[in-house]
């Protein structure tokens, strides 16, 4: 690791987020556009109407723990040394971050618990193993000679399309490294699942999206030449298979195909859904949006149980 910061990640470290005028102004993010790809009417709920239900879930609250134990741990390791990261009690620091995140949503819920001790416990303990499995092979994964630090939750904001200037596409990259020798930027988004990712997810039209924006939009914002981005789902699985005969990794890395062809078609999803749902302005279009129901979008859809809000309800694909 040199002490030297490259001109272009000193470039990329001083930009700061612009602040948006919501007067005039609409942000749009890769959670809308799976929101509105999922089911519209959802999404019109939500970003149109303002129906806006919080439900904090172990799930979430474990994910956020998790990243910035992580985020950390590797900001000390590249910005500092790697002895120093090693110094660092990854198992005290994730356990307070639990603590920390499960309070502050505990109280946006009105003090209404939503997990038991048992398995906050069990997720620790998830969290603990992946940790360790993490430190034992990090040079497998993150090396330092060559590499620096560009940013944790860099922020990405501009405008998908120059006709619809007032709406904006704004998101922040879990974690940005460059390496000096190759001149590349390596941007991951860090996911934690139960067993990992297979061809459910893979197969997912949407979902590889998040990273072909990040690559894109990391381009055009910092003018950086999208063949020096590469892009990658880090990916932590909290539970492995107890009979294999294969040795099992707690992180499953994912490069999804993100060349001109992908790139055009993710390009084009976005702006037939800034198309659709806003005007030259910015406004959001008076229109009614489909309720595009099935069974695995009903399911984990806030509004399965208003039927004041929406007529499909839970199993709405058979309705």
């Amino acid at each position: 690791m040199t002490n030297k910061v490259p001109q272009i990640v000193q470039q990329v470290q001083k930009f700061k987020l612009p602040t948006i005028d919501y007067t005039t102004q609409k942000n749009i993010s890769f959670s809308q556009l799976q929101m509105y790809h999922q089911c519209p009417y959802q999404w019109d709920l939500v970003y149109k109407q303002g129906h806006k239900v919080y439900r904090p879930t172990i799930h979430t609250v474990f994910g956020t723990a998790f990243h910035e134990t992580v985020q950390n741990w590797l900001t000390v390791m590249y910005e500092t040394s790697a002895v120093e990261a090693d110094k660092i009690d990854l198992h005290e620091y994730l356990l307070n971050k639990l603590k920390e995140i499960y309070t502050g949503e505990l109280d946006k819920n009105n003090k209404e618990h939503f997990t038991t001790r048992e398995e906050l416990a069990d997720f620790l303990e998830d969290g603990i193993a992946i940790l360790d499995f993490l430190r034992k092979n990090r040079k497998a994964y993150f090396s330092i000679k060559s590499w620096h630090l560009v940013g944790i939750e860099t922020p990405i904001l501009l405008t998908p399309n120059p006709d619809y200037p007032n709406t904006l596409y704004k998101g922040f990259l879990d974690l940005v490294l460059y390496n000096e020798s190759t001149d590349c930027f390596h941007i991951y988004d860090i996911k934690t699942s139960t067993r990992g990712w297979g061809d459910k997810e893979k197969k997912d039209e949407v979902k590889p999206m998040q990273l072909i924006f990040y690559k894109e939009y990391f381009s055009r914002q910092f003018g950086v030449p999208v063949e020096n981005i590469n892009v990658e789902f880090f990916i932590v699985k909290r539970k492995i298979w107890a009979q294999t005969d294969f040795v099992q990794k707690r992180i499953q890395q994912w490069v999804p195909p993100s060349g001109p062809i992908k790139t055009k078609k993710a390009l084009a999803v976005i702006d037939d859904f800034i198309k659709t749902c806003f005007n030259l302005d910015g406004t959001l279009i008076d229109k009614q949006h489909e309720k595009k129901a099935s069974v695995q979008a009903c399911k984990w859809c806030a509004f399965k149980d208003r039927p004041d809000l929406c007529d499909r309800g839970t199993g709405g694909a058979n309705k």
